[in-house]
């Protein structure tokens, strides 16, 4: 049975929020402060499930346990029963998912190379050609940069294309309903994004078949989990709905109302990049005015002095001293609401910046003298895949699998056992 058979012609029930509308800076400050992995992260093949204590119920229990608190916030019963229909059971891989903690860390340059080089920059181009209507009418009425809305997608998932990948994909409902039976730390926040979920699915007329999303909740083209979809999300093509899957219209006008109603200043930039200096560690994290950093001899990148103003403005330096300096301005802060991590606004602005037409930042950033491309990590995941040793997608990113797989390749050739892509291992593997 689909929704619109469901519901019929039935009033829709009014409510009040479930407690506190949580947004996505404040979601992954509190699930994700410690790292920089999207939302759509897979564990490696065999990781399973860690748990200190299992749950005191079963999972078919604790639905129908929580269908009293759901008719509470306003669900009926045959609705709720409809959602779950036919599940008995927790999703074992959002358990693995959300236990499941990275073996080796990613250097920023190598994680901004992931996600801003000639490939995610081409297909932001192309998009910007195919919806360019549809940009310019959000970014007249937004005042949010078509190139911030692009690199947000492109982040998030890549202009769409995980989502075409089904294996990557969770029923919403399940998932947050795992996430709150089995997972202690999240159980809270599944909760309340789970009435959330099912309010949009009542409400908006989302069927099953297309509530899925990320292993945590979150959905559609531009991720937003279900308390960020009832305060932000919008109808952006005119078609009295607001579809964030298949619609991309709707999508980038919901992303640029998130930053709108965050405070987004429209026409102005996200920062300006220092020449780096070993004295400027000694105030890496501090704000003051752009005038009050000029007077204490602060200089761009291009050698020419901070310009003056009354603008707050923060130094960071993401690397230290092993890559480029800036002084961030409000729409950083801005980003930071979308996603609470320095690196995921960093990584949003200078992509956005590249689908501009501006430079890169002029301090590279320090790189191993034999570390790989792009371009190059993804040959060797090619690589590593022809040779039987690696199972996952070629897609650049080297996380554990990658690794096991390279470190397989050593083990093979005699070789120390690191994991790390580097030229020498690149040339081993093109040879047959």
């Amino acid at each position: 049975m689909r929704i619109n058979e469901l519901l019929g012609k039935s009033p829709v029930f009014f409510f009040s929020h479930f407690g506190r509308i949580m947004n996505l800076g404040v979601f992954c400050q509190a699930l994700f402060a410690a790292t920089v992995l999207t939302l759509f992260t897979t564990a490696p093949a065999g990781a399973t499930a860690l748990s200190a204590s299992p749950p005191s119920t079963s999972f078919s229990q604790w639905l129908d346990d929580f269908a009293a608190e759901a008719e509470h916030n306003g669900i009926n019963h045959r609705f709720y029963s409809y959602v779950f229909e036919g599940i008995n059971l927790a999703d074992a891989d959002v358990l693995a998912k959300a236990a499941y903690q990275p073996e080796f860390t990613t250097p920023l340059w190598e994680y901004l190379d992931t996600r801003i080089n000639k490939l995610s920059i081409r297909a932001g181009l192309d998009a910007e050609s195919r919806y360019r209507d549809t940009l310019r009418a959000i970014e007249k009425r937004y005042g949010v940069a078509r190139e911030v809305l692009l690199a947000i997608w492109s982040v998030e998932t890549k202009y769409g294309e995980v989502l075409r990948n089904n294996k990557r994909l969770h029923y919403v409902p399940q998932a947050l309903a795992t996430l709150a039976w089995g997972d202690r730390k999240r159980a809270s926040f599944a909760r309340g994004q789970l009435i959330a979920a099912l309010k949009i699915m009542r409400d908006d007329r989302i069927d099953r078949d297309k509530m899925y999303g990320s292993w945590a909740g979150a959905m559609g083209q531009t991720q937003f989990i279900p308390t960020s979809y009832l305060t932000y999300a919008v109808d952006g093509d005119g078609d009295g709905r607001r579809d964030i899957w298949n619609s991309v219209a709707d999508a980038l006008a919901s992303s640029a109302n998130l930053l709108s109603k965050n405070g987004w200043r429209r026409g102005e930039s996200w920062g300006i990049e220092l020449a780096v200096h070993k004295s400027l560690m000694a105030r890496n994290g501090e704000s003051k005015s752009l005038s009050a950093w000029r007077k204490i001899g602060l200089i761009k990148a291009d050698g020419s002095p901070v310009p003056e103003g009354q603008a707050m403005a923060e130094l960071k330096l993401p690397a230290g001293l092993d890559g480029p300096a800036f002084l961030v301005l409000k729409n950083f802060s801005v980003i930071k609401r979308y996603n609470n991590s320095d690196v995921y606004a960093l990584t949003v602005l200078l992509l956005a910046d590249q689908l501009a037409g501006r430079p890169a930042p002029k301090t590279p950033w320090l790189r191993p003298p034999d570390s790989l491309t792009f371009l190059e990590r993804r040959e060797m995941q090619q690589l590593l895949t022809t040779r039987g040793l690696y199972h996952g997608e070629s897609d650049g990113s080297f996380g554990d699998e990658s690794r096991a797989a390279l470190q397989s390749f050593e083990r093979q050739k005699g070789l120390p056992v690191t994991g790390r892509p580097t030229q020498n291992l690149l040339k081993m593997l093109r040879q047959r």
